[in-house]
Parts: structure tokens; C-alpha cells; sequence
């Protein structure tokens, strides 16, 4: 398993939500393929898990950042960095499906 993302890779998987949506089928080994760097399957799927959780959490707490975000809007607890995109492409992208 691969547990670092770098911010090329957010960008890649953000894309390939955006183009392998819930009703595609084998999403996940898609958002894969398209992501690379060794990502499984189950590596993209637990990373939108993931940032479904931290979605969770800004939306809770009014929107500040969840505890698993460090202040630059990165994930600070699993390395899971989105880079420079905003909370409302996250919300548009993570949109539970």
C-alpha cells in the first residue's frame, strides 16, 4: 500500500473523480490507472474515504478545518496533501455518490 500522496497526484485523482463518477464501472481501478504511482484500487477508494472524513469534519465544525487537516488544507495525520485546490473543487469533487 501507498500512504503518501503527492499534490500531482490529488490533482490526477480529482480529475479522474471527476471523470469515473459512481455509476462507472471498476471506478476505482480507473481513478487508479489514472492517479499511477503504484496506487491500488483500494489505495483510492480508502484516499476518497478518507477525504469524505475530513469533508465531514470542516462541514461540522462550520467550516474550519477538520482535525485531520493541517492549516494549510492538507491532511496532516495520513499525508494526504490536496495541494493548492479549494475547499469549494473538494466539496464538488468529494460530493458523497
Amino acid at each position: 500500500m501507498s500512504s503518501s500522496w503527492t499534490s500531482k497526484q490529488n490533482k490526477l485523482f480529482e480529475r479522474a473523480l471527476a471523470t469515473y463518477d459512481k455509476d462507472t464501472p471498476d471506478r476505482w481501478q480507473n481513478v487508479a490507472r489514472a492517479v499511477g504511482g503504484g496506487k491500488s484500487a483500494d489505495d483510492v477508494k480508502r484516499h476518497y474515504e478518507d477525504l469524505l472524513e475530513d469533508l465531514r469534519h470542516i462541514e461540522s465544525a462550520g467550516g474550519r478545518q477538520g482535525s485531520h487537516c493541517s492549516s494549510s488544507g492538507g491532511s496532516s495525520s495520513n499525508s494526504n496533501s490536496w495541494g493548492s485546490a479549494n475547499e469549494d473543487q473538494r466539496r464538488r469533487y468529494l460530493k458523497p455518490q
